[in-house]
This record gives structure tokens, sequence and C-alpha cells, in this order.
């Protein structure tokens, strides 16, 4: 699989960043043109991680005017913030103090560097990248075969090898590299969050600490359960939650037999109770 080598640096200072986000400064800025990445005044990009899911630290429910306002929301902190500390940590930041809506006020270094593998951005402008840390001595803006060893070195990689990443697969992510990480997985499932993970095994909406404290699940899921609530003005029914995930239109495919379905068909509501009916690395979703 080759992509676009990209070099440059991280910073995070007044930023926010998570397990799989972090703002990337590339030393030629003219790449993220290619790319249609949306960049600062100062050049720097949001990338997402490719090909994982970590908790989420800061989410904000989508709602339509007159809904419920659930305000920003987190997945349980122990795995949510602690991702967080670990990709910085990886990628070389060694004290880092957070503020306000955890915003970095202070970090050392500043800045570190690094390179990105990609080949395209989201429909948010950010780009979905394989992201390291130190240099590469290939040419920058060069294509660079993203084989098994390199993709090890990966803080996506690394991610999941420490049980802190949820494997989450798009249709445009190469079979050899999503079934290397799927590899990690398998490894990596006695450690981290999968010690508490109730994706598939289910978990019961009483209230919202129930999301945001006590269950650790899949983050889509998470996304999609508080997305509806805030639709729900304050009843924490999951009456239409299925009707609902119909309605987002997420396309997945089913693997190993290539079902392609909808979201909703994978995910079982039982009254107030919610399950995943197959494992995160068994399904691949299809880009918007």
């Amino acid at each position: 699989m080759s992509l676009m080598l990209i070099k440059g640096h991280y910073r995070i200072l007044n930023a926010a960043p998570d397990g799989d986000s972090i703002k990337f400064y590339p030393s030629n800025p003219e790449l993220w043109r290619t790319l249609g990445v949306r960049a600062n005044s100062s050049g720097g990009g949001q990338l997402r991680l490719e090909g994982i899911d970590t908790l989420e630290t800061h989410y904000q429910p989508r709602a339509q005017p007159g809904s419920v306002a659930l305000g920003m929301l987190h997945q349980p902190p122990q795995f949510a913030q602690g991702a967080a500390k670990e990709l910085l940590k990886f990628l070389g930041f060694r004290t880092v103090v957070r503020g306000d809506r955890d915003r970095v006020v202070s970090a050392q270094p500043q800045q570190t560097a690094g390179f990105v593998l990609t080949r395209f951005s989201d429909m948010y402008g950010r780009c979905v990248a394989f992201a390291f840390k130190g240099n590469i001595a290939q040419a920058d803006g060069s294509q660079v075969y993203l084989d098994k060893s390199l993709l090890r070195k990966s803080a996506n990689y690394h991610m999941l090898g420490q049980g802190l990443a949820y494997p989450t697969y798009y249709s445009k992510m190469y079979p050899d590299l999503r079934q290397e990480i799927t590899r990690a997985v398998a490894s990596a499932r006695r450690k981290g969050l999968w010690t508490q993970d109730k994706t598939t095994s289910g978990f019961t909406v009483k209230d919202i600490t129930a999301l945001t404290e006590r269950n650790v699940i899949l983050p889509k899921l998470f996304r999609r359960v508080v997305d509806y609530l805030a639709l729900n003005d304050g009843d924490l029914s999951l009456g239409g939650f299925r009707s609902y995930l119909e309605s987002r239109k997420d396309r997945v495919i089913i693997l190993p037999q290539g079902h392609v379905t909808g979201f909703d068909y994978v995910v079982k509501v039982t009254g107030q109770r919610v399950r995943l009916t197959v494992s995160p690395e068994q399904l691949v979703f299809m880009e918007k």
C-alpha cells in the first residue's frame, strides 16, 4: 500500500488532542492542498488516525433546534483520558498541562518531529493518516510503501497494542493493513479497555452516566446513542433508537461474508439494553 509521505511536526498548545486525533504541521503546507485538508493560518491540519477510534474525551451530541442540550460529554475517563495521554507520550510530549475544555495550556516540548502517511482527507477536512514520530529517509511528498514492519511503528498500531483503541475500519483502507491491525487487536484483548468492554455483551442505559462513566463501548455506538438522546427531549427511552439509526444511513460491510447493510442491522435494542451483534473488527464502514 503506497501512501503520500508528509514530514513535519506535531503541535498541541491551545488544542485539545485526544487518543486518535492531533494537529500536524507539514514542512511543506502545499501538500495539504492535494488532499483537501483544511488548514489553520499556521498551516496546521487535524489528523484522524486511520483504523482506530478511542473513547471520547469531549463530544458534543448533535441536536436539532428545540432539543434538550446534553452539553459536552465524555466516555469513561480511565480509557478516554488514558488514550489521550498515551498518544502524546508516544509522539514525544513529556509534560502536558490541560485547562478548560481539555485544551493544552502548557507542553514540553512545544512540538515534536514526525511524519504521516496518507492519501485522502475525510468529509470534515481532516487528514486520514498513519502517524509516526521522528524522521524517515524518503523525500517529503514521495510515495512510500506501508508494509507490516512500518505499520507496527505507527501511533495507530501502538494505541491498539496498548488496548486503548477500538479498531474502526472504513472501506478505503486496504485489506492487508486491516488484517494486520486485526491481529494486533487479538493480541491486546486481555488488557486496557477490553477488560471492561460492553460493546457486544451489552449495556443498559438508565441515565447519562451509564454512558459517560460506567460502560466502555465502541465510540461510534456511543456517539449514535447520545445523538439520539439529545433529540429525545430529555426522555431516556430507547424505543425509537433503531429507527433513528436507520435514518442516519450508516452503511457497513459485515466481514467475512461481505454482507452490505445498515449499522442498525448489527445493533440489537431490547428495552433499555443495547449491544452490537458482531465484534468491531468484523465491520467495515462505508465513507459518506
